[in-house]
């Protein structure tokens, strides 16, 4: 695993690279040149214990994955754990997927349990299970048709075609699409540091009212969203928001 400190040093070990800054972590999940990008067991522990200590700590606001070289994930090895994509889909902060390059089967179940997917425009989406008589089982027949519409998501499973980058910035898989592929990372650092600047609690609840919403009924959805304000309104974070609009200064959000 490959970690970064403060001040820029670096260190790289099992394929895992780790970077902190301006409130968020980034994740890397960094291919053997002479190997597929499939992600492996120990990898798949490293990031479910990386994707806790970001919940656990407030000093994280939002927590990004990301692929190297040609691709984001080629799919999963068979003895993944698989409450992997679930970890990451349970997250209460900010989720987003730096898509790089293909995210491919159980890879592209992996890109859509993220909040956000920000994209090169080399990026590819593939789920390709029912051509070897299988079917997503990492939620992806599930999150699909919730992302792109169930028509949509029914092509792209039974028939396996891939989606390229404009299309899934049409479809709305793709949130953002750099306008080239070496412009990748600083639109995606645009929008990491465009989501750190808002309130930390405010984007929890945010994303709360949203998934939560889903399944609920508008009345109940409504009922949701006044209980998170009314708690929202309990907070430093409030008091600093209200002050720095007066003000006319950008908020100094503490997450609490």
């Amino acid at each position: 695993m490959r970690t970064r400190s403060a001040n820029g040093l670096s260190s790289r070990a099992d394929g895992l690279e780790v970077e902190r800054g301006s409130g968020g972590m980034v994740l890397t999940m960094r291919w053997p040149v002479r190997s597929g990008a499939r992600l492996d067991a120990a990898m798949a522990i490293q990031l479910m214990e990386l994707a806790q200590e970001a919940e656990d700590d407030d000093a994280v606001r939002l927590i990004a994955l990301t692929g190297s070289g040609a691709w984001f994930c080629a799919g999963f090895e068979p003895d993944i754990d698989p409450r992997l994509v679930e970890t990451f889909a349970a997250l209460s902060k900010p989720t987003v997927g730096i898509i790089n390059g293909a995210a491919v089967d159980e890879g592209f179940e992996l890109a859509m349990a993220l909040d956000i997917r920000v994209a090169s425009p080399a990026a590819r989406f593939a789920l390709t299970q029912v051509s070897r008589g299988l079917i997503p089982v990492f939620g992806g027949t599930q999150r699909l048709p919730r992302i792109i519409g169930q028509t949509a998501a029914l092509k792209a499973i039974l028939t396996g075609e891939e989606i390229g980058a404009r299309e899934a910035l049409r479809l709305g898989l793709v949130t953002r699409l750099a306008p080239r592929a070496q412009a990748l990372a600083k639109t995606a650092s645009q929008m990491l540091d465009e989501l750190s600047a808002r309130g930390p609690i405010a984007l929890k609840l945010a994303k709360e009212a949203v998934l939560k919403g889903a399944d609920m009924t508008l009345p109940q959805g409504i009922r949701l969203e006044e209980d998170l304000y009314a708690l929202l309104q309990t907070t430093a974070d409030r008091a600093e928001g209200v002050r720095a609009f007066l003000e006319k200064r950008k908020p100094l959000f503490k997450g609490e």
